[in-house]
């Protein structure tokens, strides 16, 4: 199997554990203030990574010239992505905060589009029309809904720092292997988040089984795993197409938290998150190319 074959299949792996990773965060954050929770799973990140470099033979030098643009890229891809995602999961339900996460594709296409002046069909203007019309669904609350306007501007803040992110990272994923860049991506990320976490000092208190195994989790496979796995797919998929697989998160998480949590959505905001998932399907898809080409 070539990488490019390998590539889909590390992306719906990817789906899966970050899918998932919204049920973790929502059980760990009621114990674990926002950013503690983030330093504390990126700590773990930054033991396995090297592990696992190890295991693979990757030497983890990195040029000088480089350490800007990885410090970037851990900076806004772990620390504010964090900030807002774990604030906006504290204020959310799982399920609705992965929803919002889920128009990150269509931020990632109109973004290409802006500053690397790819070309866009009508349908993928189209499609992020149907998408963000159906976040607005989503986010549209029915009286007396509990839901904090300010989480959804959290989860905002993620989704912009996560395209800022696949856009830094492009750079460097293809001078160095994907754990290199993972782990020093994680290392300034970790960084970023400890002065955050120790403003959060008057909240912390000792976590007890259920909420370390979440915290092992997010660690091991949602950061240290998923983002090696995210940073292969988009060095070989680019930004666009990588950012498809984001799409899925959603349906693994509201399915994983209606079974897990006992989460319902609104039937609004289901046929909002149906809109928007559409949404981003229209507007990442590829065109079919003829048979004579």
């Amino acid at each position: 199997m070539n990488k490019k074959q390998a590539a889909p299949l590390y992306g719906l792996f990817v789906a899966l554990i970050w899918g998932l990773s919204f049920l973790s965060i929502k059980t760990a954050v009621a114990v674990l203030p926002p950013m503690t929770l983030a330093a504390s799973r990126f700590v773990i990140a930054c033991a396995v990574l090297p592990l696992i470099a190890l295991a693979a033979r990757e030497r983890m030098r990195v040029a000088w010239r480089d350490v800007p643009v990885l410090a970037a890229g851990g900076l806004v891809g772990v620390t504010l992505y964090f900030l807002g995602e774990n604030n906006g999961v504290r204020l959310l339900s799982a399920s609705e905060s992965s929803l919002i996460i889920g128009a990150i594709p269509v931020l990632t296409v109109l973004t290409e589009r802006a500053f690397l002046k790819t070309k866009l069909g009508a349908r993928a203007y189209l499609g992020a029309l149907a998408s963000f019309a159906g976040v607005a669904l989503i986010v549209a609350r029915s009286a007396g809904a509990a839901s904090s306007p300010v989480g959804y501007l959290y989860m905002g803040v993620a989704a912009l720092s996560w395209v800022a992110y696949s856009f830094l990272t492009r750079p460097v994923s293809g001078r160095y292997g994907r754990i290199t860049v993972t782990f020093w991506q994680s290392l300034f990320g970790l960084a970023g988040c400890i002065p955050f976490a120790l403003t959060e000092h008057a909240a912390w208190r000792a976590p007890g089984t259920e909420v370390i195994l979440n915290v092992v989790y997010l660690g091991v496979l949602c950061s240290a795993v998923g983002y090696w796995l995210y940073v292969e797919t988009l060095d070989t998929l680019g930004a666009g197409r990588a950012s498809v697989f984001i799409n899925l998160i959603p349906v693994v998480s509201v399915i994983g938290a209606f079974f897990i949590l006992g989460e319902r959505l609104s039937g609004l905001q289901l046929l909002g998150g149906a809109v928007a998932i559409a949404g981003v399907y229209l507007a990442t898809m590829q065109p079919r190319r003829s048979r004579s080409s």
